[in-house]
């Protein structure tokens, strides 16, 4: 992709600058990121930049529909419905697999979600980059005309919605312990807001609170939600002094219901070239003899947990609750970017910003996950090179 970067790029790589650009990420909190940096950013086409772009507000325009509520109202029935739901969401990170089909690369719909990603780590990630290689300033991360400054204007549009930092948290289960922490630490740098642990929390009323570093109680009046109810619910130890069922005066930035609205539960709902062919286990009439082609994930998990990747007719049998489930024809991931020594597969996610007063998202950003394995994700890819996250890069138009 955008070739002559790319073999400029191999040439000026070295494990020298990717050491010293780790160790400068690392000097900035004095942590390094438990989750693997690649070595390389991708380099993407301006061909396959307008497929992305064309999937993605083929997926938004279904999300505007009128009917888009009725239509996922049973995502909530069987998860949890949180009292005072927005009139959208304000985050979407829309993921495509790059594959080849026909001979051709096109980017695929793996997974939508209405749910934050790392906004605020991927443009220190990129001018980390452009920090060791000078000559990537000639590209961009950013989409639909945004620049670093617009795209903060807006992450602060969507996060705080004129509210004062002190009384916006960033709220996530034990902070501390998340491989997410790096972005939590940024956020709380450039938008000035607290990271409090769910546990922190205290109630009075309808009203929530935090003690600020002098000790003394805040009002909560904006949660950026980063809390995955999965794990909350797996967490018995844990004692909170709020339920998010309660009616509570404040706002969500990222209202939990949009995690559920849009998951994997609306993928049989679309068609079209960037789509893959997605079936609920409830409305199969029967389980296709080639299960080598297919994958099967629960709808509402979260980081790939619960996915199987070679299905039996088994497990197909054994699932109880067979509406919670998908049945998805797998795809070719085409190995796209050139490593020193081969070529390897890229998972591009797309982050929009949508704050309650615009009419739809603004697409702003990315995140990239290199993989050398059989699919996406740490456990395909343990000891090797040239994998884990990073960053796309586009030519400037």
């Amino acid at each position: 992709m955008v070739e002559k970067y790319r073999e400029l790029f191999n040439k000026k790589f070295s494990q020298e600058t990717y050491q010293a650009m780790l160790k400068d990420i690392e000097g900035d909190f004095s942590y390094m990121p438990t989750f693997r940096i690649a070595e390389s950013p991708l380099f993407i086409s301006d061909k396959l930049k307008r497929q992305i772009l064309e999937g993605c507000w083929q997926l938004i325009e279904f999300i505007k529909k009128e009917n888009f509520r009725s239509m996922t109202d049973k995502s909530l029935l069987v998860n949890y419905n949180v009292p005072n739901e927005d009139t959208h969401t304000n985050f979407l990170a829309i993921d495509f697999g790059i594959c080849e089909e026909n001979g051709e690369i096109i980017p695929k719909l793996i997974e939508a979600q209405g749910f934050p990603s790392i906004f605020n780590f991927q443009p220190n990630l990129y001018k980390k980059f452009t920090k060791y290689y000078p000559f990537l300033a000639d590209l961009t991360p950013y989409l639909d005309g945004v620049d670093e400054a617009s795209y903060y204007q807006l992450l602060q549009k969507t996060i705080l919605n004129g509210i004062s930092p002190e009384n916006v948290v960033l709220l996530e289960i034990e902070p501390e312990k998340q491989n997410t922490k790096i972005d939590f630490y940024y956020c709380r740098k450039e938008l000035g807001i607290p990271v409090v642990c769910v546990t922190e929390v205290i109630k009075k009323g309808r009203q929530l609170f935090y003690k600020n570093q002098d000790g003394q109680e805040v009002q909560i009046k904006r949660i950026y939600n980063r809390v995955i109810f999965d794990e909350l619910e797996s967490r018995k130890d844990l004692h909170l002094n709020f339920s998010f069922m309660d009616d509570l005066d404040l706002q969500w930035a990222g209202h939990p219901n949009w995690f559920y609205r849009i998951s994997k539960f609306i993928l049989p709902y679309l068609q079209g070239p960037y789509f893959i062919e997605t079936k609920l286990l409830s409305d199969l009439n029967e389980i296709p003899e080639d299960l080598e082609n297919y994958v099967l994930k629960p709808l509402f998990s979260f980081s790939g947990s619960g996915v199987i990747y070679h299905v039996n007719r088994s497990d197909i049998e054994s699932v109880r609750q067979k509406d919670l489930y998908v049945l998805q024809r797998k795809v070719q991931y085409k190995p796209i970017l050139k490593s020193p020594d081969g070529l390897v597969k890229a998972e591009v996610r797309i982050l929009c910003l949508w704050p309650e007063s615009d009419a739809e998202p603004t697409l702003v950003g990315n995140v990239v996950r290199l993989s050398r394995g059989e699919m996406i994700g740490v456990k395909f890819n343990k000891d090797k090179d040239w994998v884990g996250g990073t960053i796309g890069l586009f030519e400037k138009i």
